[in-house]
């Protein structure tokens, strides 16, 4: 079994909703992303490690991602009773954040060095000591997927993965990425 089938089968077990390859052609990271974080549109950008500035510029992710040669999409799409159940929002924000730090340490142990981007900002610490102070975890900081520049939808469509699951419904989508091929 290679290192990808490794993964696959501990992503797989994990129990998310959807997953998918990522081709590394289809990853762009855009300033009109990170304008967003800078636009205050989590409240997080100039507060946290995870977060721009403290991720690195657009540059330094660029730069990192381009040793990674495969990437892997994950999702937990849950049910909701309308577009205000912030309840039924939460609670699968939750279940995906806890599923995909759990996989992350998994995945630690078989593929040091891999790129775990999640959904929203890091909230391994209940707060973060930016900037006084280094992060307390640098080994396991979670940046998102928008922290780094990428329109989570695009990259969805581009690897033939949903982004949208109808009418009451969310999906949470984060990635791996790893600096080996298939």
């Amino acid at each position: 079994m290679n290192e990808l089938d490794r993964i696959m089968e501990i992503i797989e077990a994990a129990g998310f909703s959807h997953t998918g390859k990522i081709s590394m052609d289809t990853v762009e990271l855009r300033d009109e992303v990170r304008d967003m974080c800078r636009n205050g549109n989590c409240g997080k950008y100039d507060r946290n490690w995870s977060c721009p500035p403290g991720c690195g510029t657009l540059d330094q992710c660029r730069q990192q991602l381009l040793s990674y040669k495969t990437g892997i999409l994950v999702q937990t799409v849950g049910e909701i009773e309308d577009s205000m159940d912030w309840e039924g929002m939460k609670d699968t924000e939750e279940r995906h954040k806890k599923t995909f730090l759990e996989t992350a340490e998994k995945l630690r142990k078989i593929a040091p060095g891999f790129l775990p981007l999640g959904a929203g900002t890091c909230t391994l610490c209940r707060e973060c000591t930016y900037p006084d102070s280094p992060c307390r975890q640098p080994e396991r900081r979670i940046s998102s997927m928008e922290a780094y520049g990428i329109l989570v939808s695009d990259i969805c469509s581009g690897n033939q993965v949903k982004y949208y699951y109808g009418p009451k419904t969310i999906a949470y989508t984060s990635c791996y990425f790893f600096d080996f091929s298939s």
